[in-house]
Protein backbone atom coordinates (compact mmCIF):
# COMPACT_ATOMS: atom_id res chain seq x y z
CA UNK A 1 0.00 0.00 0.00
CA UNK A 2 1.09 3.57 -0.70
CA UNK A 3 3.16 4.76 2.27
CA UNK A 4 0.71 7.27 3.66
CA UNK A 5 2.95 8.54 6.41
CA UNK A 6 5.56 9.98 4.08
CA UNK A 7 3.20 11.16 1.37
CA UNK A 8 0.60 12.53 3.74
CA UNK A 9 1.98 13.22 7.20
CA UNK A 10 5.71 13.82 6.68
CA UNK A 11 5.22 15.58 3.36
CA UNK A 12 2.33 17.70 4.61
CA UNK A 13 4.55 19.04 7.42
CA UNK A 14 7.20 19.75 4.80
CA UNK A 15 4.56 21.71 2.86
CA UNK A 16 3.62 23.57 6.02
CA UNK A 17 7.21 24.65 6.35
CA UNK A 18 7.14 26.02 2.82
CA UNK A 19 3.93 27.90 3.53
CA UNK A 20 1.77 25.92 1.10
CA UNK A 21 -0.68 24.83 3.77
CA UNK A 22 -0.90 28.11 5.61
CA UNK A 23 -4.56 27.82 6.51
CA UNK A 24 -5.65 24.98 8.79
CA UNK A 25 -2.20 23.70 9.81
CA UNK A 26 -3.00 21.66 12.91
CA UNK A 27 -6.52 20.84 11.67
CA UNK A 28 -5.12 19.75 8.30
CA UNK A 29 -2.57 17.44 9.92
CA UNK A 30 -5.20 16.01 12.27
CA UNK A 31 -7.47 15.25 9.33
CA UNK A 32 -4.64 13.49 7.51
CA UNK A 33 -3.83 11.37 10.55
CA UNK A 34 -7.48 10.49 11.11
CA UNK A 35 -7.64 9.47 7.46
CA UNK A 36 -5.03 6.78 8.09
CA UNK A 37 -1.62 8.40 7.93
CA UNK A 38 0.97 6.45 9.93
CA UNK A 39 2.73 8.75 12.37
CA UNK A 40 5.98 6.88 13.04
CA UNK A 41 7.31 6.00 9.61
CA UNK A 42 10.66 7.67 8.82
CA UNK A 43 11.61 9.62 5.73
CA UNK A 44 14.82 9.08 3.78
CA UNK A 45 16.74 11.11 6.39
CA UNK A 46 15.50 8.89 9.21
CA UNK A 47 13.19 11.59 10.55
CA UNK A 48 9.62 11.07 11.76
CA UNK A 49 6.74 13.55 11.38
CA UNK A 50 7.31 14.52 15.02
CA UNK A 51 10.97 15.28 14.27
CA UNK A 52 9.97 17.51 11.36
CA UNK A 53 7.24 19.33 13.28
CA UNK A 54 9.70 20.03 16.09
CA UNK A 55 12.37 21.18 13.65
CA UNK A 56 10.00 23.69 12.07
CA UNK A 57 8.84 24.99 15.44
CA UNK A 58 5.22 23.80 15.15
CA UNK A 59 4.56 23.15 18.81
CA UNK A 60 0.81 22.59 18.40
CA UNK A 61 1.36 20.03 15.64
CA UNK A 62 4.09 18.29 17.64
CA UNK A 63 1.77 18.01 20.63
CA UNK A 64 -1.00 16.64 18.40
CA UNK A 65 1.35 14.04 16.94
CA UNK A 66 2.38 12.92 20.43
CA UNK A 67 -1.26 12.43 21.40
CA UNK A 68 -1.57 10.20 18.34
CA UNK A 69 1.33 8.01 19.45
CA UNK A 70 4.11 9.67 17.47
CA UNK A 71 7.71 9.11 18.52
CA UNK A 72 10.92 10.92 17.71
CA UNK A 73 13.21 13.68 18.87
CA UNK A 74 10.93 16.18 20.55
CA UNK A 75 13.25 19.08 21.34
CA UNK A 76 11.49 22.15 19.97
CA UNK A 77 13.47 24.78 18.14
CA UNK A 78 13.83 27.87 20.30
CA UNK A 79 11.26 30.55 19.47
CA UNK A 80 11.81 34.23 20.29
CA UNK A 81 9.41 36.11 22.52
CA UNK A 82 6.26 37.22 20.74
CA UNK A 83 5.51 40.94 20.69
CA UNK A 84 2.58 42.12 22.77
CA UNK A 85 2.61 45.71 21.55
CA UNK A 86 0.24 47.22 24.08
CA UNK A 87 2.29 45.77 26.94
CA UNK A 88 5.72 46.51 25.50
CA UNK A 89 7.13 49.11 27.89
CA UNK A 90 10.80 48.23 28.31
CA UNK A 91 13.52 50.82 27.80
CA UNK A 92 14.22 51.58 24.15
CA UNK A 93 17.66 51.53 22.50
CA UNK A 94 19.51 54.83 22.71
CA UNK A 95 22.77 54.10 20.90
CA UNK A 96 25.39 54.17 19.83
CA UNK A 97 24.18 51.77 17.12
CA UNK A 98 26.10 51.31 13.89
CA UNK A 99 24.68 50.17 10.53
CA UNK A 100 27.17 49.23 7.79
CA UNK A 101 25.98 48.47 4.25
CA UNK A 102 28.08 45.53 3.09
CA UNK A 103 26.27 44.71 -0.14
CA UNK A 104 24.22 46.93 -2.43
CA UNK A 105 23.62 47.84 -6.05
CA UNK A 106 25.31 51.18 -5.49
CA UNK A 107 28.81 52.12 -4.34
CA UNK A 108 29.22 54.64 -1.52
CA UNK A 109 32.77 54.02 -0.28
CA UNK A 110 35.78 53.80 -2.57
CA UNK A 111 37.34 50.36 -3.06
CA UNK A 112 34.05 48.59 -2.29
CA UNK A 113 32.26 46.66 -5.04
CA UNK A 114 28.58 47.20 -5.83
CA UNK A 115 26.43 44.33 -7.08
CA UNK A 116 22.74 43.45 -7.21
CA UNK A 117 21.79 42.41 -3.69
CA UNK A 118 21.69 43.64 -0.13
CA UNK A 119 23.39 43.06 3.22
CA UNK A 120 23.64 45.22 6.33
CA UNK A 121 25.63 44.72 9.54
CA UNK A 122 24.07 46.04 12.75
CA UNK A 123 26.32 46.63 15.77
CA UNK A 124 25.66 48.11 19.19
CA UNK A 125 22.47 46.16 19.84
CA UNK A 126 22.39 43.38 22.45
CA UNK A 127 23.65 40.98 19.77
CA UNK A 128 25.54 41.82 16.57
CA UNK A 129 23.25 41.13 13.60
CA UNK A 130 23.91 40.47 9.93
CA UNK A 131 20.78 41.25 7.91
CA UNK A 132 20.90 39.42 4.55
CA UNK A 133 24.09 38.28 2.85
CA UNK A 134 24.03 39.59 -0.72
CA UNK A 135 24.52 37.54 -3.90
CA UNK A 136 28.19 36.75 -4.48
CA UNK A 137 30.30 35.60 -1.49
CA UNK A 138 33.48 36.91 -3.13
CA UNK A 139 32.05 40.42 -3.44
CA UNK A 140 30.62 40.27 0.07
CA UNK A 141 33.98 39.34 1.59
CA UNK A 142 35.84 41.86 -0.57
CA UNK A 143 33.65 44.58 0.95
CA UNK A 144 34.00 43.09 4.42
CA UNK A 145 37.79 43.29 4.12
CA UNK A 146 37.77 46.82 2.69
CA UNK A 147 35.55 48.01 5.53
CA UNK A 148 37.55 46.20 8.24
CA UNK A 149 34.45 44.33 9.37
CA UNK A 150 34.85 41.27 11.59
CA UNK A 151 32.08 38.79 10.82
CA UNK A 152 33.34 36.58 13.64
CA UNK A 153 31.51 38.99 15.94
CA UNK A 154 28.16 38.29 14.29
CA UNK A 155 25.81 36.46 16.67
CA UNK A 156 22.56 36.53 14.69
CA UNK A 157 21.83 36.37 10.97
CA UNK A 158 18.42 37.47 9.74
CA UNK A 159 17.45 36.57 6.16
CA UNK A 160 14.62 38.65 4.75
CA UNK A 161 13.40 36.24 2.06
CA UNK A 162 14.37 33.34 -0.15
CA UNK A 163 15.92 35.16 -3.10
CA UNK A 164 19.54 34.54 -4.02
CA UNK A 165 20.49 38.23 -3.90
CA UNK A 166 19.83 38.05 -0.16
CA UNK A 167 20.94 34.50 0.64
CA UNK A 168 23.93 34.05 -1.70
CA UNK A 169 26.63 34.68 0.88
CA UNK A 170 25.02 32.86 3.78
CA UNK A 171 26.68 29.46 3.61
CA UNK A 172 30.11 31.02 3.08
CA UNK A 173 29.58 33.26 6.12
CA UNK A 174 28.59 30.18 8.13
CA UNK A 175 31.71 28.33 7.02
CA UNK A 176 33.73 31.05 8.74
CA UNK A 177 31.42 31.64 11.68
CA UNK A 178 28.92 28.82 12.36
CA UNK A 179 28.29 29.84 15.98
CA UNK A 180 25.26 31.98 15.14
CA UNK A 181 21.48 31.89 15.24
CA UNK A 182 19.89 32.17 11.79
CA UNK A 183 16.36 33.59 11.58
CA UNK A 184 14.42 32.49 8.49
CA UNK A 185 10.79 33.08 7.51
CA UNK A 186 8.88 29.88 8.26
CA UNK A 187 8.08 29.37 4.56
CA UNK A 188 11.75 28.70 3.70
CA UNK A 189 12.23 25.28 2.05
CA UNK A 190 13.34 22.48 4.32
CA UNK A 191 16.30 21.84 2.02
CA UNK A 192 17.55 25.36 2.76
CA UNK A 193 17.16 24.84 6.51
CA UNK A 194 19.01 21.53 6.24
CA UNK A 195 21.92 23.19 4.41
CA UNK A 196 22.17 25.90 7.08
CA UNK A 197 22.05 23.39 9.91
CA UNK A 198 24.70 21.31 8.17
CA UNK A 199 27.04 24.24 8.85
CA UNK A 200 26.25 23.77 12.59
CA UNK A 201 24.23 26.99 12.88
CA UNK A 202 21.01 27.15 14.89
CA UNK A 203 17.91 27.95 12.82
CA UNK A 204 14.81 29.71 14.09
CA UNK A 205 11.73 29.73 11.86
CA UNK A 206 9.88 33.04 12.15
CA UNK A 207 6.14 33.22 11.59
CA UNK A 208 4.71 36.02 13.75
CA UNK A 209 6.27 39.31 14.89
CA UNK A 210 8.91 38.35 17.45
CA UNK A 211 11.70 39.89 19.51
CA UNK A 212 15.05 38.37 18.50
CA UNK A 213 17.19 40.40 20.90
CA UNK A 214 16.53 43.32 23.23
CA UNK A 215 14.48 45.91 21.32
CA UNK A 216 15.17 44.25 17.94
CA UNK A 217 12.20 42.59 16.27
CA UNK A 218 11.21 40.67 13.18
CA UNK A 219 8.03 41.92 11.56
CA UNK A 220 7.12 38.27 11.19
CA UNK A 221 6.54 36.70 7.82
CA UNK A 222 4.56 39.02 5.56
CA UNK A 223 3.24 38.77 2.02
CA UNK A 224 1.58 36.20 -0.18
CA UNK A 225 3.42 35.07 -3.34
CA UNK A 226 6.81 36.12 -1.94
CA UNK A 227 7.01 35.95 1.84
CA UNK A 228 9.43 38.17 3.66
CA UNK A 229 10.45 39.56 7.04
CA UNK A 230 11.96 42.93 7.89
CA UNK A 231 13.68 44.20 11.05
CA UNK A 232 12.36 46.79 13.49
CA UNK A 233 14.62 48.47 16.07
CA UNK A 234 12.85 50.18 18.93
CA UNK A 235 14.98 53.25 19.71
CA UNK A 236 14.48 56.37 21.80
CA UNK A 237 14.43 58.40 18.57
CA UNK A 238 11.64 56.19 17.22
CA UNK A 239 11.42 53.00 15.18
CA UNK A 240 14.13 52.11 12.66
CA UNK A 241 12.94 49.70 9.97
CA UNK A 242 15.43 47.74 7.82
CA UNK A 243 14.02 46.05 4.71
CA UNK A 244 15.39 43.53 2.24
CA UNK A 245 13.14 43.91 -0.82
CA UNK A 246 9.68 44.85 0.55
CA UNK A 247 7.90 42.49 -1.84
CA UNK A 248 4.79 42.75 0.33
CA UNK A 249 4.78 46.53 -0.10
CA UNK A 250 6.95 49.05 1.70
CA UNK A 251 3.91 51.02 2.91
CA UNK A 252 2.40 47.82 4.30
CA UNK A 253 5.59 47.15 6.26
CA UNK A 254 5.56 50.66 7.72
CA UNK A 255 1.89 50.43 8.66
CA UNK A 256 2.53 47.04 10.24
CA UNK A 257 5.36 48.44 12.39
CA UNK A 258 3.28 51.46 13.31
CA UNK A 259 0.42 49.22 14.43
CA UNK A 260 2.71 46.94 16.45
CA UNK A 261 4.35 49.71 18.45
CA UNK A 262 2.29 52.86 18.03
CA UNK A 263 5.52 54.89 18.04
CA UNK A 264 6.99 57.48 15.66
CA UNK A 265 8.98 55.98 12.78
CA UNK A 266 12.40 57.60 12.75
CA UNK A 267 14.10 55.89 9.80
CA UNK A 268 13.26 53.37 7.06
CA UNK A 269 16.02 52.06 4.79
CA UNK A 270 16.77 49.16 2.45
CA UNK A 271 15.11 47.81 -0.69
CA UNK A 272 11.64 49.22 -1.39
CA UNK A 273 10.89 47.20 -4.58
CA UNK A 274 9.56 50.10 -6.61
CA UNK A 275 11.50 49.70 -9.86
CA UNK A 276 9.33 50.26 -12.93
CA UNK A 277 6.38 51.80 -11.10
CA UNK A 278 4.87 54.94 -12.67
CA UNK A 279 5.68 58.31 -11.17
CA UNK A 280 2.10 58.86 -9.99
CA UNK A 281 2.16 55.67 -7.94
CA UNK A 282 5.58 56.50 -6.55
CA UNK A 283 4.28 59.90 -5.46
CA UNK A 284 1.38 58.20 -3.66
CA UNK A 285 3.85 55.98 -1.79
CA UNK A 286 5.99 58.96 -0.78
CA UNK A 287 2.84 60.76 0.37
CA UNK A 288 1.98 57.71 2.50
CA UNK A 289 5.47 57.86 4.08
CA UNK A 290 4.85 61.47 5.01
CA UNK A 291 1.31 60.87 6.28
CA UNK A 292 2.44 57.98 8.49
CA UNK A 293 5.19 60.22 9.81
CA UNK A 294 8.40 58.60 8.56
CA UNK A 295 11.07 61.16 9.54
CA UNK A 296 14.04 59.88 7.49
CA UNK A 297 14.50 57.32 4.72
CA UNK A 298 17.18 55.67 2.61
CA UNK A 299 15.98 53.86 -0.51
CA UNK A 300 18.28 51.46 -2.34
CA UNK A 301 18.74 48.01 -3.95
CA UNK A 302 15.49 47.14 -5.78
CA UNK A 303 13.87 50.56 -5.28
CA UNK A 304 14.70 51.80 -8.78
CA UNK A 305 16.58 54.92 -9.86
CA UNK A 306 13.48 57.02 -10.51
CA UNK A 307 11.99 56.22 -7.12
CA UNK A 308 15.29 56.95 -5.37
CA UNK A 309 15.48 60.38 -7.00
CA UNK A 310 11.89 61.13 -5.99
CA UNK A 311 12.57 60.13 -2.37
CA UNK A 312 15.69 62.31 -2.36
CA UNK A 313 13.71 65.29 -3.58
CA UNK A 314 10.82 64.71 -1.17
CA UNK A 315 13.00 64.20 1.92
CA UNK A 316 15.82 66.63 1.25
CA UNK A 317 18.23 66.72 4.20
CA UNK A 318 16.32 63.83 5.77
CA UNK A 319 17.18 61.51 2.88
CA UNK A 320 20.00 59.10 3.78
CA UNK A 321 22.18 58.09 0.78
CA UNK A 322 22.89 54.36 0.63
CA UNK A 323 25.48 52.15 -1.07
CA UNK A 324 28.31 49.75 -0.25
CA UNK A 325 30.39 51.05 2.61
CA UNK A 326 27.77 53.48 3.87
CA UNK A 327 27.91 53.68 7.66
CA UNK A 328 25.00 55.07 9.67
CA UNK A 329 25.52 55.76 13.35
CA UNK A 330 22.69 56.36 15.79
CA UNK A 331 24.07 58.51 18.60
CA UNK A 332 22.41 58.94 21.99
CA UNK A 333 21.42 62.57 21.52
CA UNK A 334 22.07 63.55 17.90
CA UNK A 335 20.33 60.65 16.15
CA UNK A 336 21.55 59.30 12.81
CA UNK A 337 24.63 60.85 11.28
Amino acid sequence: MFRRAYAVCVYSIYLLGRGYLSGGKKDAVELLIDSGAEVNVKNNEGKTPLDNASKLGYKDIAELLKTKGAKGETTMRKRPKKIIAAQYKQEALEGPIKFTILYDNYRYAEDTKPDWGFSCLIEGTEKTILFDTGTNPDILFHNVEQLNVDLQKVEQIVISHNHFDHTGGLLTVLERNPDVSVYLPVSFPYEFIRDVEAKKAEVTSVYEPEEISANVFSTGEMGEAIKEQSLILNTKKGLIIVTGCSHQGIVEIIKHADKLFDKPIYLVFGGFHLGGKPAAELQEIITSFKEIGVEKCGATHCTGDQAIEMFKKAYGKDYIPMGTGRILELEKEKGIK
